[in-house]
């Protein structure tokens, strides 16, 4: 199953959960700081796991980043 993954088509097998799919790209021990939306929909972490993909979805993954520098004042 084809998949377009934070801006990149990529092949996947079926089926998929977005569970499975953070799995395999390394993420899946990693639940804080991250969001997913799937056709421009986030899903909620609590339905990753039931949330299945089709072929030709777009999923994007989102990563929190903490940091910066502080504004002057």
């Amino acid at each position: 199953m084809r998949l377009r993954v934070n801006g990149e088509w990529t092949e996947w097998p079926a089926p998929m959960t977005v569970a499975d799919l953070l799995e395999r790209l390394g993420l899946g021990g990693v639940a804080v700081g991250i969001a997913v939306a799937v056709n421009n929909e986030v899903v909620p972490r609590a339905r990753w796991s039931e949330t299945v993909l089709q072929d030709g979805d777009v999923v994007e993954i989102v990563r929190a980043v903490a940091g910066g520098r502080g504004v002057p004042a």
